[in-house]
């Protein structure tokens, strides 16, 4: 099996679509074999990107970027689209672009691509995921809003990034938890492992417990998935002694999520206290039921 590209399909169509490259087809006109040119753009005419993920940039690494500006150049053009009357548009490289303006330079050599603003979106979030460390909590806002505003699935955004469903869906779930555990995630003292094991509780007030016991205890990924898994016994048996239907166990929760993932709708797997239940695979429609029932071999 072939194995999915790094780069998703925005970023990967449009950056290697000389059609999309107005300094390409410019240069062919021009100098007819000359391919890959790059122009050299005012920096004063470009603005940034309104889709970029990233709202941080650390102060350190940037004036670190700026003196090795000074000391190199601009070894990769920064890419940006062109928007008429001779202003640009940033879609990426605003690292190098801020960078360039600490140092005051006036011109920064770039890329012009043709792009809309679905386009915009989809190469700012690909091209810093794959080539930036945004923390999780942004990521997890970009997939959010590529989905939102582009109308995508989980599946197809996964397709778009090239990553797996389940690790796009885990990104997302970390948007249900309270503001003060997002802002620990992206101040770093809570890493994403503690997140994924906080999203699993259920309570917000034992979250916000457990999550400042992180900070203040320095407690590893592995102690709070024990915590959890822990409380999540607890709560289980508690729930035998009432005769109601108890949680699942570990490897009930491992079951329903690899068939959730294997077919690619979301199974529901109950249990009681007798340690009898049901497993529910929905499908929407015929034909989906048939790719349902090739899954199983049946």
């Amino acid at each position: 099996m072939s194995k999915k590209p790094a780069l998703g399909r925005g970023l990967g169509a449009l950056l290697q679509d000389s059609e999309t490259d107005i300094t390409i087809r410019s240069s062919v006109k021009e100098a007819g074999h000359i391919v890959g040119a790059v122009a050299n753009i005012a920096i004063s005419s470009i603005e940034t990107n309104p889709f970029q993920p990233r709202t941080q940039f650390e102060k350190e690494a940037l004036i670190e970027l700026s003196n090795s500006i000074k000391e190199l150049g601009i070894i990769q053009p920064i890419t940006v689209r062109k928007l008429g009357y001779g202003k640009y548009q940033l879609i990426s490289g605003e690292r190098r672009f801020r960078a360039s303006q600490v140092i005051g330079l006036t011109e920064i050599p770039a890329f012009i691509r043709i792009a809309n603003d679905q386009e915009m979106l989809e190469m700012a979030l690909v091209e810093n995921i794959q080539r930036q460390d945004l923390d999780a909590i942004e990521v997890a806002f970009s997939y959010q809003k590529l989905i939102e505003e582009c109308n995508l699935t989980q599946e197809k955004m996964s397709e778009r990034v090239g990553k797996k469903r389940s690790t796009v869906a885990n990104y997302l779930r970390l948007l249900k938890l309270p503001a003060e555990i997002q802002l620990a995630i992206r101040t770093k003292d809570i890493s994403m492992g503690h997140a994924r094991a906080l999203v699993n509780i259920s309570d917000e007030k034992k979250q916000l417990t457990l999550s400042r016991r992180i900070v203040k205890e320095g407690l590893s990924v592995r102690q709070v998935e024990d915590i959890v898994k822990e409380r999540k016994t607890e709560e289980r048996e508690l729930n035998l002694k009432k005769g109601g239907v108890s949680d699942l166990s570990f490897s009930q929760q491992k079951i329903k999520d690899e068939l959730t993932e294997f077919l690619k709708t979301k199974v529901q797997l109950q249990s009681n206290s007798n340690g009898k239940g049901k497993l529910m695979i929905p499908f929407t429609s015929d034909k989906e039921l048939e790719r349902i029932i090739e899954l199983l071999g049946l």
